[in-house]
């Protein structure tokens, strides 16, 4: 499982590029964090206020394991801007796996 935390105008172009390297899947969820940047100042109407979450995009991707570096690579370039507050990419193990449709399991299933 790659979990990978992005900027949300990246989304649609991280998306194009996993998806021409064979990734059939992915879920998707607004979330807001912060990391090394701890937020942000804004101003409004002359006000200053600080953001102290910064909204990003957390993908969720489960693929097998001769696909995974692809995948984080793609990630990387595709969602790097150079700047502050690019993301963050996590990888995890996946016990079991099973596609409810069918009962398939494990990488049939992915």
């Amino acid at each position: 499982m790659i979990i990978a935390a992005i900027k949300p105008y990246k989304l649609d172009e991280v998306r194009e590029a996993l998806t021409a390297i064979g990734v059939r899947g992915m879920m998707v969820t607004e979330i807001k964090g912060f990391g090394t940047q701890s937020g942000h100042t804004e101003i409004y109407r002359g006000a200053e206020y600080a953001v102290n979450f910064v909204p990003k995009m957390r993908l969720e991707i489960i693929v097998g394991d001769g696909l995974a570096d692809q995948v984080i690579d793609t990630i990387s370039k595709t969602a790097r801007t150079g700047k502050i507050g690019d993301g963050k990419i996590f990888v995890l193990d996946v016990e079991k796996a099973l596609r409810v449709r069918t009962g398939e399991t494990d990488d049939d299933a992915l």
